[in-house]
């Protein structure tokens, strides 16, 4: 039986907790920020912004202060149910959980998540990509309207060297998510240009991630780089295990290290795999091992391993719809709780076959 979680992945959420817990310094630090900023503007004789303005931000950061004093802070003052952290994070001030929010901030709240999708949507690399003996194929599904799956692949400028690609699962839900893996795809895009060595690349980027976000945030990631002749090298941070489908049956990648954005100075192991013309590597995040049936059971590694096996040989996009339509499959009239990506990287044979030979 095949493990679907990962010792670090499960290190990252029981870490959850003390997150939070460095979210609120983090959260009293931003607001005592502000705070000075909003008194220097206000006593400042050159300021174009009303002074009743100024004033009434100051009285909300005051506010806010105090109930992080007395314990109130981060609960719903209408419901008395704790308010989103995600929330809390973009917008220290928020009083009102999204249950409890007036018509005009749903309607904001709704333009504000049109955005980040289309954004998002923009950023997502081409469906199918051809590189060499390579064929990759990605399928991804939010949950909402946008996402905190990550996914990229990236080529060589010149065509002649590896192509890199990436799938990973941010922290939390909603705008705050979809935001953290635009970061990524800014992040790793820069990164891969400079034409570092894989361990260095995940060190480098984790660092840029642990200083460039807030407390509690993370990603779990695969990076892997695939070579001219069928090589390639794999780094995790977290992540569930990739799947190797090659014609003796499905075996696991656990080359693993701690979640990005966890610890500033993480090191990471790499992983060699080669593949034979017809064999596939395939990630997933935990959306799709995690799908529950309608009585709660969780869909599992092992399954996907057993479908994923039946496709030996068969080009990417087909290998990925046959998985996900047997987790639709599996999951029917449950509701999608987390968003659901999953890529096949190929190694092509002279002839393909196909699902309907």
């Amino acid at each position: 039986m095949m493990d679907s979680d990962s010792t670090a992945a499960r290190v990252a959420r029981s870490s959850e907790p003390e997150a939070n817990e460095v979210s609120d310094v983090y959260i009293r630090e931003q607001l005592e920020k502000r705070r000075q900023e909003l008194s220097a503007a206000v006593s400042s004789a050159t300021s174009t912004v009303p002074a009743a303005y100024l004033m009434n931000l100051l009285s909300d950061v005051d506010s806010a202060l105090q109930r992080l004093d007395d314990g109130t802070y981060g609960i719903c003052t209408e419901c008395h149910d704790s308010v989103e952290k995600e929330r809390l994070l973009a917008d220290p001030l928020v009083r009102l959980c999204l249950d409890h929010l007036t018509s005009d901030e749903q309607r904001a709240l709704e333009r504000d998540l049109e955005l980040a999708s289309s954004v998002q949507r923009g950023l997502l690399p081409q469906t199918d990509l051809q590189h060499g003996d390579w064929r990759v194929h990605y399928q991804y599904k939010p949950a909402g309207m946008v996402s905190g799956d990550y996914c990229d692949l990236i080529r060589s400028a010149n065509g002649e060297g590896g192509l890199v690609f990436l799938l990973g699962d941010v922290s939390g839900k909603g705008v705050a998510a979809s935001l953290l893996m635009t970061h990524l795809h800014a992040m790793f895009r820069s990164l891969t240009e400079v034409g570092l060595p894989l361990d260095r690349l995940l060190e480098m980027a984790n660092s840029v991630f642990c200083r460039s976000t807030t407390a509690g945030q993370y990603a779990t990631l695969i990076c892997g780089r695939a070579g001219r002749e069928g090589e390639i090298e794999i780094g995790s941070a977290g992540h569930l295990a990739a799947l190797v489908i090659g014609k003796d049956g499905v075996r696991q990648v656990n080359s693993t290290g701690v979640p990005l954005g966890m610890f500033a100075t993480s090191r990471y192991t790499i992983q060699n795999v080669c593949l034979e013309r017809g064999d596939s590597l395939l990630l997933y995040t935990d959306g799709i091992s995690e799908a529950v049936n309608s009585t709660g059971v969780e869909y599992g590694a092992a399954r996907l391993s057993n479908i994923a096996s039946e496709k030996h040989g068969h080009v990417p996009r087909e290998l990925a719809a046959a998985c996900m339509n047997d987790v639709q499959t599996y999951s029917d009239g449950t509701k999608q709780r987390d968003d659901q990506t999953l890529m096949v990287v190929h190694r092509a044979h002279s002839v393909e076959i196909s699902l309907d030979n």
